[in-house]
């Protein structure tokens, strides 16, 4: 009896849960900001791609 009273009242491994707690909610935040910024990296990519390519086609056929 003694010794579920003595595991019961041990709270040693409870810092490291929360740590670990904490590690996976960092993790989660940091992934769906990665997403995130990806996708309006993305799309800031594509329109710079495409206001070049208009320019070099602009350039190519003499228009100014």
């Amino acid at each position: 009896m003694t010794l579920v009273k003595n595991f019961l009242r041990d709270d040693s491994g409870q810092d490291l849960i929360e740590y670990a707690l904490l590690l996976a909610f960092i993790c989660l935040f940091s992934a769906a900001v990665f997403i995130s910024v990806g996708q309006d990296i993305s799309g800031i990519w594509s329109g710079a791609k495409n206001a070049t390519s208009k320019a070099s086609s602009a350039a190519a056929s003499g228009v100014s």
